[in-house]
Order: C-alpha cells, then structure tokens, then sequence
C-alpha cells in the first residue's frame, strides 16, 4: 500500500514511496523578488543560492537521486557585469562551502554547459567539487551552467558529424541513443518533472532534448520563496499524472 502523508501547511498529499527518480528546476525570480523589496537584484540571487541549499539537501533527504538546476544560461551573458560577476561570485561561495561539508552532504556534484568561458579560479573549483564529490552515488546535483539547451544539442550533433567526417561512423546508423551520449546529460536519466517558479509559463531554452517527455509544474511562486511546501505541491500534482509517454 502506498504510503501517504500530508504536507505542512497544504492539503496535498505526496505518495513517498513514489517519487520522481529526476527533478529540474528553472531557478527563476529572484530579480523581481528583490525588486519587490527595494533591493538590489544581487540581494535576489542571494536569497535564490540560499533556497537552492535548502531544496538540494532536502531532495537528498526524501529520496531524490537527481536534482538539476538551471543557474546560468548562454543568454544570461547580456546582464549587466555587476550582476554576472555577483551571480559567479555566489557560485564560488557555494562550491567552497560545498567542498567543506562534502563527507556531511555526500552529493554527488556534476556541471552540465561549456565551462571554458568562465575564470580560471572558478573553473578550478568546479573541477575539485566534481572529482571530490564522484565516491558518492546516492544523490546527485547537476548544475546548469553556461548551459543553452540548443547549444548543447548543436554541440552534439557537432561531435556525431565530425565522426562521421572521419569515417568512423556511418551517418544511417546514428539513433537517438548515440545523440544523447553526446550531451551533457550523458548516462544521467531524462527528468520526470521540471519545476518553474516565477509565474513565467516557457521552457527557457533548458533541457530541450531531455524534456521530451517530462511533465511540468508551473507556480507564481518566486525562486527565493520556493519552499519544503511548494516543492510538496509539486510533487502531489506530479503523482496525479498519467505519464503515457506516447501510448493509450
């Protein structure tokens, strides 16, 4: 028998013995929830790395084997520096912190996006979290960064044509499969559900070919407000769901 239990301060109920094995979230919100308060946008990114903290570690806790993010886009490069350089910065403080409590957490840290652009110093601590991270396997947290889902695909497709240019694949052979070795997400599930705080109702370019078939929950609820609960309603209108993937 399923067991149910009900969400604080909701009357969602969320069958804990079946989660979704993949969740994504479009971090979105936090410019207009400091706006909404008279701060500076770099104060709403603060607040969205702190909620982030929050839903990574609790994803752990209730099961969730992969979390991924979306914490910087392709397109996220045409905001202003100040705001590039504070979201970077909130980065770095996140995966040093990360790599002082790795043995407590014990989650598994992976980057999904073209990491050549950014400083070396970053770069570099990307690499420590990543390698220091890979002995663990029962939760795993794929940070989007630089990401551009078209990007990704472009860059795939890319890697299979140069291969084939090669002679060492025959272009009637490729499959689905062979393109999705090529991403980022290689080896990592496609996601069950992806999550969009914020109000805004379109997928922003994020995990255009693993999407295909996950289900969505949209909520006017801004990244920095997300909380334990919202995720819990997520989770409730998830399960109600009839995933056919195609079928009757």
């Amino acid at each position: 028998m399923p067991f149910f239990r009900k969400s604080p301060k909701t009357n969602d109920e969320v069958d804990w013995s079946s989660l979704p094995r993949h969740i994504a979230i479009i971090m979105d919100g936090n410019g207009r929830w400091a706006k909404q308060r008279g701060l500076p946008r770099t104060a709403g990114h603060a607040a969205g790395a702190e909620t982030f903290r929050t839903i990574a570690t609790y994803c752990k806790e209730i099961g969730i084997e992969y979390l991924t993010v979306y914490a910087f886009s392709t397109e996220n490069w045409k905001r202003p520096p100040e705001e590039v350089r504070a979201i970077m910065s909130l980065l770095g403080n996140y995966l040093t912190e990360a790599l002082a409590d790795m043995e407590r957490n014990q989650i598994r840290i992976n980057f999904f996006g073209d990491l050549s652009t950014l400083t070396p110093e970053l770069r570099a601590l990307c690499e420590r979290a990543h390698n220091a991270s890979m002995r663990y396997s029962k939760a795993q947290a794929n940070i989007c960064l630089n990401y551009g889902g078209r990007d990704e695909i472009t860059r795939a497709v890319r890697a299979l044509a140069r291969a084939c240019a090669a002679g060492e694949r025959d272009p009637d052979t490729i499959t689905e499969a062979d393109i999705s070795a090529q991403l980022y997400s290689a080896g990592v599930p496609d996601p069950d559900l992806i999550i969009r705080p914020s109000g805004e109702i379109r997928t922003s370019n994020f995990l255009l070919w693993q999407s295909a078939y996950s289900e969505y929950y949209f909520t006017d609820v801004l990244w920095p407000d997300f909380s334990k609960e919202e995720l819990h309603r997520a989770l409730a209108s998830y399960q109600k769901r009839s995933r056919r993937f195609g079928g009757v």
